[in-house]
């Protein structure tokens, strides 16, 4: 099943997106965490098809609400290499009706280190449908700044470990404060994810930072509950 957790723009308090999460549903356990399956499902293969179910649900999902509203999906990296990405996509918007703006793909580093040049393809394909392209927990892998002119990304997401720590840690308020202003020189724009208290808002607010997610704004929530009032 999806879920799905508020991210807002700090600008205008406006809750602008969503980003989808995966959960299994277990008959037994209840209900598991991706770090327990999506291992397992990388490794199988099953991802592929878990995350062509996901791309078509979320866009099912979200293509009943207003058009100011939009949903980022994740794309696992044996995405990439065994299936066809990019008519994965094309199909869920064709599918749904979604508008491709309204659609954010979510990769994380590893996608860019395993094979550059089938990446560049694929990530300019999708971006020439309209799609947006976020880059996933930057600051945590190698983060090297050429991917940051080599790939068409919108958005970086800063990492949860730099959030948790910018009021604790002058390393990692500084760290975050040199993203947001490489970002802003960019034209990129910026989510903090695993904002869980107002101090950390405040300083990201003050910092310019785009855009905010986690528990403090919402936790991720069934789409059924997230939306009763739309």
């Amino acid at each position: 099943v999806l879920y799905y957790q508020v991210q807002r723009d700090l600008r205008t308090n406006r809750n602008v997106g969503y980003e989808a999460l995966m959960r299994w549903q277990h008959p037994t356990r209840g209900l598991v965490m991706p770090v327990e399956f999506i291992p397992l499902a990388e490794e199988t293969g099953l991802i592929v098809e878990m995350g062509r179910w996901a791309l078509r649900q979320a866009a099912t999902d979200f293509a009943t609400l207003d058009q100011s509203t939009r949903v980022a999906v994740n794309v696992s990296p044996v995405q990439f290499v065994k299936s066809d990405l990019v008519a994965d996509v094309t199909g869920a918007l064709q599918v749904s009706g979604l508008e491709a703006h309204r659609l954010e793909i979510e990769i994380t580093e590893d996608v860019l280190i395993e094979d550059t040049d089938n990446t560049q393809k694929v990530l300019s394909e999708l971006s020439k449908l309209g799609v947006s392209l976020s880059l996933d927990d930057f600051g945590s892998g190698y983060s090297s700044l050429a991917y940051l002119t080599q790939f068409p990304f919108t958005k970086l997401k800063i990492d949860r470990c730099f959030t948790e720590r910018i009021l604790l840690d002058d390393r990692s308020r500084a760290l975050v404060t040199s993203i947001l202003a490489l970002a802003s020189s960019l034209g990129i724009r910026v989510t903090a994810e695993g904002v869980e208290t107002s101090g950390q808002l405040a300083m990201l607010t003050e910092g310019s930072c785009d855009e905010a997610q986690g528990y403090l704004l919402g936790r991720p929530e069934p789409f059924q509950k997230a939306f009763a009032d739309k």
